[in-house]
């Protein structure tokens, strides 16, 4: 791929990439359809890099789209549609394919954008965001996880002309006919869900580092890491419970407070957090994005954590487990 629009999307996926309100490590991906063949970011990969690595697979189009419509269980994967003879990396494609393979535009942007998030993870989310969204071409796709059961979902919610599809306890995808449009859509999306950010004051780092000496873990480099552990409720519902697919996936059913457990962060009551220094390059964007999601969330927001069922779903499935060896990740 070597047109002008393949050049822009993949500007805007670093630049979506880049933005932790946004994207959080290898999550969000982004798609572009040209002619027979769909290009979206790799299973794996972070989008952050698009400007600078291969990150896009080729799929056939034709072939996945008649595998969806027909809920061929191929569509887990969706690594029988990639076209080999011009993937030289031998990448397989998102686990999140589906949602752009549904969605006709041109141009998928999909985001696990944290105001978006604070929403979608609210047993009142789809009225709230019903009120937000007035002005928008949208659907309330109910959570389903990534891969045919979400297809399923996104068949079952979609409308003609809808460019807008909130993923419930998930995140955003947004879809246009070329790169500028779809990310001036985005901008207004988010625009329309932002949300108050409470202030859960600081963290004390003196107490930390003391802490840190002579242990496994360290202090985060991004210092918001350390807001989950400064509001008591907030911690206790976040670090319990499990709300959205890549909290699961990256940091487990618990972020424990206790260092001894050996987790890959901690996250120490008043305190802040600590990170396990042999902790992957996801952990510290996905603590962050715990505290960045209930930042923007009211103390008594009534909440749906994801089921037992829901969790095991994510933590026995082949794609994901795929993703998680990626070195990257």
């Amino acid at each position: 791929m070597n047109s002008p629009e393949f050049h822009a999307l993949r500007r805007l996926s670093a630049k979506v990439g880049s933005d932790p309100l946004l994207v959080h490590a290898a999550g969000g991906n982004t798609s572009i359809k040209q002619g027979d063949v769909m290009w979206i970011k790799a299973s794996g990969t972070w989008l952050r890099d698009a400007a600078t690595k291969d990150i896009f697979v080729p799929l056939d189009m034709a072939r996945l789209s008649a595998a969806l419509a027909a809920d061929d269980p191929a569509c887990e994967s969706c690594t029988d549609f990639v076209r080999q003879d011009i993937n030289p990396l031998g990448l397989r494609p998102s686990i999140e394919t589906s949602v752009h393979g549904l969605m006709p535009q041109k141009i998928v942007v999909h985001v696990h954008c944290v105001n978006t998030i604070a929403l979608a993870i609210r047993s009142d989310g789809e009225a709230l965001l019903g009120e937000r969204l007035k002005a928008f071409n949208w659907a309330f796709v109910p959570y389903a996880r990534p891969g045919l059961m979400l297809s399923r979902a996104i068949r079952k919610a979609y409308r003609p002309g809808v460019d807008v599809l909130v993923l419930g306890n998930h995140g955003l995808a947004v879809a246009a006919g070329s790169v500028m449009e779809a990310e001036a859509l985005l901008n207004r999306v988010v625009a329309a869900l932002e949300a108050p950010v409470r202030d859960f004051g600081k963290p004390d780092l003196a107490a930390l580092t003391a802490m840190a000496a002579g242990s496994a873990y360290r202090l985060p480099e991004d210092t918001e890491c350390h807001a989950i552990a400064l509001d008591e409720l907030s911690r206790r519902a976040a670090c319990t419970n499990v709300y959205y697919p890549d909290h699961v996936v990256f940091l487990g059913t618990s972020i424990p407070d206790d260092m001894a457990s050996g987790a890959a962060a901690v996250a120490i009551p008043g305190k802040g957090v600590l990170v396990n220094v042999q902790a992957k390059p996801s952990i510290e964007p996905m603590v962050r994005c715990a505290g960045d999601v209930f930042r923007r969330l009211p103390a008594t927001a009534p909440l749906k954590a994801l089921t037992a069922g829901e969790i095991d779903q994510l933590l026995n499935w082949d794609a994901e487990k795929y993703r998680q060896t990626m070195k990257a990740v």
